[in-house]
């Protein structure tokens, strides 16, 4: 799992935000452009307080540090050192080591625009991606197969994530992961962030799975394959061919071995569906695409909500507890989707990027095909639209949470309340239509 968004899974797969959001994976820029994901850090203990102090900020409100680097090195190797990395380990590790200005430019950017979700399906779903994927599906059989017996994580999954996070290895990152953590635990957004991947990266060093020179990743910190940032390369990352290293940058065996156990450990079921299309009935409450709203299937179905033409639930579903899903608002299609789906959230917390795993799967097997239109004619919200949005709605006392631009569940339940005002379908998707209604407002 793991990573920051490095084109931006995830992210594959990174906008301003925390590394753990990930809905900048739908600004992934070719079909083949690996997406990182980002899962959850494990909750090992308190995190260590930042050693940089601040003062003075930037035009976009990032503090600026009021030490210089190597008054910051000095002092965090303390920390390190007292943390039980060797001497050694970190002078060689830190050896040549300056902030990477290019590192503090990604982490203070927030691109104004994000492709549509269809437009990033297209290209997460590309034909070429397709192909390939098969043929290592048969290339990687035996290993896939003992993987599926291991961790009862199912082979398309495991290598719709890898092609989704690099281009099933062929895109990791160019950038040494110590001199990115240091540049962003010295003069990041998140410094203690930073500071525990780069603690956890020192660890790696220190276990010998890799030199620090060939330790390399994307702006964020997040390496190899599939993309897993420090803390959960060590608390998941497995040596499955036995050579000794745990090597998720030149292993693919070891690189999925991983990625099945993380998936594992979130829960994972084999050979359960990630969820299903739906057609809604007229008249449908679209307030109930709410991922907090989750009840069986046979309700679901009980209320109206229809396969589509053709199509058969998938075995053993019915009674699955499942949550409706529309990516792109009541115009578009919708899913009901189940357990292995909030896994997939786990690795990368976007709903996007977590349909684009799913689907690929499928598609692996000749399946994966959606048949509800997209409303390819909408544009979406720009960054600085949707930071409008948020603060008109606010400003109308529907708390619509922090005006960053990320319409996370604080937003969606503010503008659903505002399209219910309006006697609008109630489906929380952030519109130009509402915002122009809230401006005139």
């Amino acid at each position: 799992m793991p990573s920051s968004r490095n084109c931006p899974t995830a992210a594959r797969r990174f906008g301003r935000r925390a590394l753990l959001t990930f809905s900048m994976v739908l600004l992934a820029a070719c079909s083949d452009t690996p997406i990182a994901a980002n899962p959850l850090p494990s909750a090992t203990g308190t995190a260590p307080k930042p050693v940089t102090t601040f003062a003075p900020m930037t035009s976009d409100g990032s503090e600026l540090p009021t030490e210089t680097f190597a008054e910051w090195q000095a002092r965090f190797r303390q920390q390190a050192l007292r943390g039980g990395i060797q001497p050694n380990v970190f002078d060689r590790a830190f050896s040549g080591i300056a902030p990477d200005p290019a590192v503090v430019t990604a982490d203070r950017s927030q691109p104004e625009f994000t492709r549509p979700v269809w437009e990033y399906l297209d290209s997460a779903i590309s034909p070429t991606r397709v192909r390939r994927g098969q043929a290592l599906i048969a290339q990687y059989g035996d290993v896939l197969a003992q993987l599926e017996q291991r961790y009862g994580v199912d082979r398309q999954a495991l290598v719709a994530v890898w092609g989704l996070e690099s281009s099933f290895g062929q895109i990791q990152g160019d950038k040494s992961v110590i001199r990115s953590l240091a540049t962003l635990a010295y003069e990041g957004r998140r410094p203690a962030f930073a500071q525990d991947q780069l603690i956890a990266a020192l660890q790696i060093l220190q276990n010998g799975d890799i030199s620090p020179e060939n330790m390399l990743g994307s702006w964020a910190g997040a390496m190899g394959q599939t993309q897993f940032i420090p803390t959960t390369y060590n608390s998941h990352a497995v040596d499955f061919d036995g050579d000794g290293r745990r090597d998720i940058w030149g292993s693919a065996s070891d690189a999925l071995a991983s990625t099945a156990n993380y998936l594992a450990a979130s829960g994972w079921q084999k050979g359960q569906a990630w969820g299903f299309e739906v057609q809604l009935p007229q008249g449908f409450d679209y307030a109930q695409a709410d991922a907090t709203l989750r009840k069986p299937v046979s309700q679901w179905l009980a209320e109206g909500v229809q396969l589509p033409p053709g199509t058969r639930l998938p075995a053993g579903s019915d009674n699955l507890q499942a949550a409706l899903l529309l990516p792109a608002g009541y115009r578009g299609p919708a899913f009901l989707t189940l357990d292995n789906f909030r896994v997939v959230l786990k690795y990368n917390n976007s709903t996007a990027y977590a349909l684009a795993v799913s689907l690929l799967a499928q598609r692996f097997d000749g399946a994966g095909y959606v048949t509800g239109s997209w409303p390819r004619d909408d544009t979406p919200l720009s960054r600085s639209e949707r930071i409008e949005l948020q603060t008109l709605l606010t400003a109308n006392n529907l708390d619509a949470g922090n005006p960053d631009g990320i319409i996370g569940a604080n937003s969606r339940k503010a503008i659903r309340a505002a399209q219910q005002a309006r006697g609008w379908p109630a489906d929380g998707y952030p519109t130009h239509q509402l915002l122009e209604s809230l401006r005139a407002q």
